[in-house]
């Protein structure tokens, strides 16, 4: 679980859209990414060195379900749903309130 509290200083409110702000999807997709990383590098059941490189490989069944705005806090949560070959697939919601805001399955590799 990780929170991003959306603000109007975000530099990509400046043009989408203008009179309109609304926070990129792709922004929002990324954040998910992120936040398995994070998870993934801190789990003390990883042996990860510096060197390791988590790398994004593909995103399914993604949907954005209400516009994220400024004012928002983003509560991405995301559970483990299988690993195979060293490829991790994961589920990830993305939660303004108690709605869902978009959702998606990625994938990730490591490399060390």
């Amino acid at each position: 679980v990780a929170i991003k509290n959306v603000t109007i200083n975000e530099p990509f409110f400046q043009g989408h859209f203008p009179g309109e702000p609304i926070m990129p999807g792709v922004l929002i997709v990324e954040a998910m990414a992120q936040t398995w990383g994070i998870l993934l590098m801190s789990s003390s059941e990883m042996d990860l060195s510096k060197n390791s490189n988590i790398r994004f490989l593909g995103i399914d069944n993604c949907r954005f379900r209400r516009a994220v705005v400024p004012g928002d806090q983003l509560r991405f949560e995301l559970e483990a749903i299988a690993v195979k070959r060293g490829i991790w697939k994961f589920g990830g919601k993305a939660y303004v309130g108690d709605e869902v805001a978009a959702e998606a399955e990625l994938m990730a590799t490591m490399s060390m």
